[in-house]
C-alpha cells in the first residue's frame, strides 16, 4: 500500500514558477514509477510527467516539455514537479500518482493505482 500527499500548489501569475512535492509512505515507493497528472474543470485527467523508479527515465506531455521537470528522492520518499514559465492553460488540480503497472515512458491514467488528494494550481493571465 502506498499513500501519497501533495503540497506546493497555489496561485501564480503567468510566467511564474511553482514547485509541487509529493511525499509517499509505504515500502514499495522506491520500486514504483511515479507520476504527476492534472485535471482541469470539465476535462479528463491527463498525464503531465512520469519518472522511473531509478530516476533514469522520464516522460513529459508535449504541452509541458521544456518547462516542467520531474525528479525524485527515494531516500526521502518524495517526488517533485518544478514548473516554470507557467501559462493560464496549466491551471488544474495536480495529482501525484503511482502504480505497479504505471510505465515511465508510456503512462496511462488507468495504470495508476494510488493517488494523492490533489493540489490546486491556478495561473492568472
Amino acid at each position: 500500500q502506498v499513500q501519497l500527499v501533495e503540497s506546493g500548489g497555489g496561485l501564480v501569475q503567468a510566467g511564474g514558477s511553482l514547485r509541487l512535492s509529493c511525499t509517499a509512505s509505504g515500502r514499495t515507493f522506491s520500486s514504483y514509477t511515479m507520476g504527476w497528472f492534472r485535471q482541469a474543470p470539465g476535462m479528463e485527467r491527463d498525464v503531465v510527467a512520469t519518472i522511473s523508479w531509478s530516476g533514469g527515465s522520464t516522460y513529459y506531455a508535449r504541452s509541458v516539455k521544456g518547462r516542467f521537470t520531474i525528479s525524485r528522492d527515494n531516500g526521502k520518499n518524495t517526488v517533485h514537479l518544478q514548473m516554470n514559465s507557467l501559462k493560464p492553460e496549466d491551471t488544474a488540480v495536480y495529482y501525484c500518482a503511482s502504480g505497479r503497472s504505471l510505465m515511465p515512458l508510456a503512462p496511462r491514467v488507468v495504470d495508476a493505482d494510488y493517488w494523492g488528494q490533489g493540489t490546486q494550481v491556478t495561473v492568472s493571465s
